[in-house]
Order: structure tokens, then C-alpha cells, then sequence
């Protein structure tokens, strides 16, 4: 029995590491077709009204989910944790209505800036297809990191 035990839990921890590599590369892949320019919106209309300006003097993680998106849901706690460390801002991409997206973050507690990209326009200047795309730039605006798929609080907090 404890033979049996042994293996299964290697096979399961081959299986984790076989998938986490698998998941990188395909992130690596995707990645590849963002667009990596140096941050250029000067400022967000956020979803109550207020205005957000991107300033020049922090770094900033962007991150674009759907409320309609099961990885988004599952990630979104990670970044509700880190939206209150970091500079963060979310774009909910073709998500309804400024109600639609205040009621799923009340349901769930989420409490990060929300702006709402109903026609998918800001996430086209991006060149996001795939839903969670995350880009972290520095304090000057440049690119540093971008990921598409899910990021656990811990893998966003090395970043």
C-alpha cells in the first residue's frame, strides 16, 4: 500500500512540473504577439466615475480579465491581494455594463480599480486574444513583464 502511495505521488508531482513548464511556454508564446511598446495612456476613466493618471513615478501592473472568463475568476483573487501592495489597475474586457461589472466585484469582494473596456477598444491597442494578460511596466513607463494566462499571487509578487 505504501508502495502504491509512493507512486501515485510522484506521477502527481510529474504531472504538476510536466504542466507548470507546459503553461510557461505556452505564456512565453502568446506573449510574443503583445504589443511591448512603452506604456502610452496618460490616464483611465476608472468604473465609478473617477479618473486614474498613469504617472511616472511607480510601476504599474495592468491586467485585463473578463468577467465571463473562468481563469479570470480564479485569478482575481491574487490580484485583489496584490492590488493592495502595488499599483495596479484591471481592464474588464466585454464584460456588460459598469453595474454588470460593480455587481460581480461586490459578490466576490474584489476591491482593485476596475475600468470597463465594454467594446474590447483599449484591449485591442494591446493586441490582447487571450483572457488573463497581465503587463507590469516600470516607474518609466517601459515594459518589463508580460504574461497571458494565470499568475499565482506569489508568481505577480516576484514579478
Amino acid at each position: 500500500m505504501k508502495h502504491k502511495v509512493k507512486k501515485y505521488l510522484k506521477e502527481t508531482l510529474y504531472f504538476v512540473i510536466t504542466m507548470t513548464i507546459f503553461s510557461n511556454f505556452i505564456s512565453l508564446y502568446k506573449s510574443q504577439s503583445l504589443n511591448n511598446k512603452p506604456l502610452k495612456i496618460e490616464q483611465v476613466k476608472l468604473l465609478k466615475g473617477s479618473v486614474y493618471k498613469f504617472t511616472d513615478s511607480k510601476p504599474i501592473l495592468i491586467h485585463f480579465w473578463a468577467t465571463w472568463c473562468p481563469t479570470c475568476k480564479l485569478e482575481a483573487s491574487n490580484i485583489d491581494f496584490l492590488s493592495k501592495y502595488y499599483n495596479i489597475v484591471t481592464i474588464a474586457v466585454n464584460s456588460g455594463t459598469n453595474q454588470d461589472i460593480e455587481k460581480f466585484l461586490k459578490k466576490h469582494n474584489y476591491t482593485f480599480k476596475v475600468v470597463n473596456d465594454n467594446n474590447g477598444q483599449i484591449a485591442s491597442k494591446f493586441k490582447i486574444s487571450v483572457f488573463p494578460t497581465t503587463f507590469i511596466y516600470n516607474k518609466n513607463k517601459k515594459l518589463t513583464f508580460s504574461e497571458v494566462g494565470y499568475t499565482s499571487t506569489f508568481g505577480m509578487w516576484i514579478r
